[in-house]
């Protein structure tokens, strides 16, 4: 059976505001153990508008000297932000986080609210579970047909 995005998603994600200071934003990344906040609407708190890294933090203000108590989450976040559903299936997540060179894909339900992230980790470790019933599953059909052979 194929598994959904929403079986493997963080459902519980750290987001931020457009106005919210870049500071602000590390600070909040620091505080909640991600990579990433997704940027939601000022009115719409559920509703997904961006997304913003610790690498979009590191190359559009450290790099560049600028102070991060000046710019907001949404003067440096990504705009074109890849959505999927919770319904998707996890190998055509893989597919779309490949084709737009993505490590993570933020999930949004049929009203584009905010439904969850899934990570590269999360992809990872689905992959490690499947792999590892395959295995269990194929070592134990083998031994017993080397029990009934003996």
């Amino acid at each position: 059976m194929p598994t959904r995005l929403k079986d493997v998603a963080t459902a519980s994600v750290a987001v931020a505001e457009l106005e919210t200071t870049a500071l602000a934003v590390a600070q909040l990344m620091r505080k909640h153990h991600v990579g990433a906040l997704i940027v939601v609407d000022a009115l719409e708190k559920s509703r997904p508008v961006g997304i913003v890294t610790d690498r979009d933090l590191v190359l559009a203000l450290m790099a560049e000297g600028l102070d991060p108590a000046v710019f907001t989450a949404g003067d440096i976040m990504s705009v074109e932000l890849v959505v999927a559903s919770p319904e998707m299936d996890a190998m055509d997540a893989v597919q779309l986080m490949r084709a737009n060179r993505l490590r993570r894909l933020v999930i949004a339900d049929d009203e584009g609210r905010l439904a969850g992230v899934v990570t590269l980790e999360d992809i990872l470790q689905l992959l490690t579970r499947e792999l590892a019933d395959l295995t269990a599953g194929v070592i134990g059909a083998r031994d017993r047909e080397f029990e009934q052979r003996a």
